[in-house]
Parts: structure tokens; sequence; C-alpha cells
């Protein structure tokens, strides 16, 4: 079982509050229309959607909701075309960060993520600059509560087929191939579990020490990159 880092932690717990006041929801939204987009509209032909359909139902996004936002995405309420880009930089302290973003408007976006990172003494990079150091894995995130045990979480991860599961004082993270993610996923969901978040995304493979000064510019510049409506993850290679 591996460690954990704080800054996920924090991640975690933001997502929470994101999905309590809503504004998750037109996340989710804009990468239920890139799934349609790649894969159609029908979740039993198309497994992107049935990830992010439980990433929606994990987050208590209504069924309605859901729904109308496969709708919107297969053209039935109307069309915005969004597109996927990925932004790499570093944050005050050497972190590396990589965000992805979901666009109607590539040139507005790109502005945005400039600003942010020069406004916490950050800087933007070119592609391929630091994604060489994550990899790319599923990542099931469940809450640890008084009644979860700890060791049933370790025996179902492993008969599932999952490569690893990081501990902290409130979170499990189950990781795994990206193939073998969606099988793992519905695993978990069977065992009626409460899944904070759930889908394929960045995993450093090493972490660099957060230099104390660089600590709290650190957390400004993410959360900030969070709350933007068009990022729809950070990822970071910041160690607890």
């Amino acid at each position: 079982m591996s460690g954990h880092s704080k800054w996920a932690n924090i991640k975690h717990k933001k997502e929470k509050t994101d999905a309590q006041r809503g504004k998750i929801f037109t996340k989710i939204g804009r990468e239920i229309a890139i799934a349609v987009k790649e894969g159609g509209s029908d979740p039993d032909n198309n497994s992107k959607l049935r990830d992010v359909i439980a990433k929606a139902k994990a987050n208590n996004m209504p069924g309605d909701t859901i729904l109308r936002s496969i709708k919107k995405a297969a053209g039935e309420l109307g069309n915005v075309n969004y597109e996927e880009v990925i932004y790499e930089g570093y944050a005050p302290g050497g972190v590396a960060l990589i965000v992805r973003a979901v666009t109607d408007n590539r040139n507005r976006t790109a502005g945005e993520m400039r600003y942010i990172f020069d406004k916490a003494g950050g800087s933007l990079a070119g592609a391929g600059c630091v994604s060489w150091m994550f990899e790319r894995m599923g990542v099931i995130v469940i809450e640890r509560t008084p009644e979860t045990d700890e060791d049933e979480i370790m025996m179902e991860a492993l008969e599932a087929g999952a490569t690893d599961v990081v501990a902290s004082d409130d979170y499990f993270e189950v990781r795994t191939e990206p193939a073998e993610f969606s099988g793992v996923r519905e695993r978990f969901e069977a065992l009626g579990l409460g899944l904070v978040s759930a889908g394929i995304t960045l995993v450093p493979q090493t972490t660099v020490p957060v230099p104390e000064e660089a600590a709290d510019n650190l957390n400004a510049i993410i959360e900030r990159l969070e709350d933007n409506d068009d990022v729809q993850e950070v990822t970071s290679n910041a160690q607890a």
C-alpha cells in the first residue's frame, strides 16, 4: 500500500464541496460531451461515456441532468462544440502541473491559463515538457468511514485486478491500469461504498518536495485553476 499526498487529499475534499454547490455538474456535462463526441450517445457501446456517467452519479448529479447532457452532446437539444486541451507547466517551487481543460474557445482558455500561472509565480511550458513524469491510470477514490474495512478494500481491489491501493486518513485511492478501470469501478460500485470520484487520470511516477515558502502559492494556483469553468482536472507531482 502506497503513501498519499496531501495535495491529492485537498483535491478530493474540494470535489465534494464543488458537488454540493453544483459547479462540478457543468464540468461533468462537458466531459459527457467529449465522451459522446468520441464514441456516441449509447453508454452500452461507449465505455468512456459509462465511466463519465458513473463519475456523475458519484457526485450526486441527477439522472435527468445526465440524460439532458447526453442529448445535448448528441445534438438533440442544440450542440456546443467542445474540445479537450492539455496544458503543462510549473508551479512555484518547481512542482510540475498538468491541466486538463474542456473548452469551446481554445484562445480564451489559453489566455486564462497563462494569466493564472503568471499571477501565482508559475510558468506554462510546451507540450511534453512535464507529461513524461506522469503515468495514465484509473483512480477510484473511496471515502474512509468508521465502517470501512481496510482489509476488505485491499482484498476486493486485488481480486478485481487493481494495481495498488493508496491510503490516507480520509480516503482510499484504488489504482488500476486504464484497461481494467471500468471493471474495477463496477465492482466497487456493486459493494455500495461511498465513491468520491472515479476516472482515468495522470499519476506522478515520482514526487518532489514542496519548499515551505512555496506551499501557499502552490495551493493558490491549484485552487485558481480548479475554479476555472473550463478546467476539468489539475494534476501535480507535489510530495506530501
